[in-house]
């Protein structure tokens, strides 16, 4: 609230300029980010709030924007009720998260012919607050689906200059990993390792649920089945409805097959094992150690991946 005073001028009209508005929470995507650590000792994220307006009709400053950078694949949930608010997938890509409040009006707007001294002006409104949930869903061209101790995170280290931690235990792999894999001509697609699916991961068992909700953002998946399992199709089938428990849709994407650690075992016949293997699914058989049917592999995923580009 401002009233015009000058010299000679005692009794000016109203000119109380509006207030600034409260700055932004936005989420902003970055590709050089991989991870959420960076956030970790960051529990209060707070704007700054817009300064008053001002006599002349000067309008406040705005609060200055609030922006977090997260890596792609990151998701926004609000922690009460569940709600997805936000979800980065491009570089750059910027989302308001939470709004800061508007400024009020000055008194100059009500102003009138009946009333011409308005001795009060709109309070501003404020800012949003909320808890919210930062989640990180990997995003991959081809995601290694298996149980512990499978030979994906080998795989992986093989096929790319990931370097996982491998060990001949079961859940090695704790967090998931991403390795740019170079293919023909100079073309390259990045593969996940996953940590290791238990029987039961849908109900929360073993990492559970911590580990399935990085393979939807995934657009390709690569089963791994050691090839000294004793039945291939049963231990598909039981990835395959973990899969199947925990979201439907999972199973609408491209699906390959790799038995793995062929150097395990001895020479295949591969004329008599075709009964072993399920059925529908194109399947290649690859040592990760002898580096054998790797190149098969990296064909056969690249195909995929011009089919679902498509």
């Amino acid at each position: 609230m401002h009233f015009r005073r000058e010299k000679h001028v005692d009794k000016g009209g109203p000119d109380g300029g509006d207030g600034g508005r409260g700055g932004h929470i936005i989420l902003k995507g970055s590709a050089q980010l991989w991870t959420l650590l960076h956030l970790k000792y960051q529990k209060h994220i707070k704007a700054k709030p817009g300064r008053a307006g001002e006599g002349g009709r000067r309008t406040g400053a705005e609060g200055d924007d609030v922006v977090i950078e997260v890596p792609l694949g990151t998701v926004a949930r609000h922690a009460e009720t569940g709600e997805r608010m936000a979800e980065i997938t491009e570089d750059g890509q910027e989302i308001i998260l939470l709004h800061g409040g508007r400024g009020g009006l000055g008194n100059d707007h009500y102003k009138s012919s009946t009333r011409q001294t308005p001795d009060y002006a709109q309070p501003g409104e404020p800012g949003q607050e909320a808890w919210i949930i930062l989640e990180l869903k990997l995003l991959a061209d081809v995601g290694l689906v298996g149980f512990p101790n499978a030979g994906k995170s080998t795989l992986l280290s093989v096929v790319s200059a990931a370097k996982p931690e491998i060990a001949d235990y079961p859940f090695t792999t704790l967090v998931p990993q991403l390795g740019v894999v170079a293919y023909r001509d100079y073309k390259s697609f990045v593969m996940a390792d996953i940590p290791g699916i238990i029987e039961g991961a849908s109900q929360g068992k073993g990492l559970g649920l911590r580990f399935l909700r990085h393979i939807e953002r995934n657009s390709i998946l690569l089963f791994v089945v050691p090839a000294t399992s004793e039945d291939w199709a049963a231990e598909y089938e039981t990835l395959l409805n973990e899969l199947r428990q925990y979201n439907p849709e999972l199973l609408d994407k491209e699906r390959l097959l790799a038995i793995s650690k062929i150097d395990l075992i001895e020479e295949i016949d591969y004329s008599t094992v075709i009964d072993r293997l399920p059925a529908g699914i194109p399947t290649v058989f690859i040592s990760a150690i002898r580096q054998q049917g790797l190149m098969e592999l990296k064909d056969l995923i690249w195909k995929a991946l011009t089919r679902t580009e498509d």
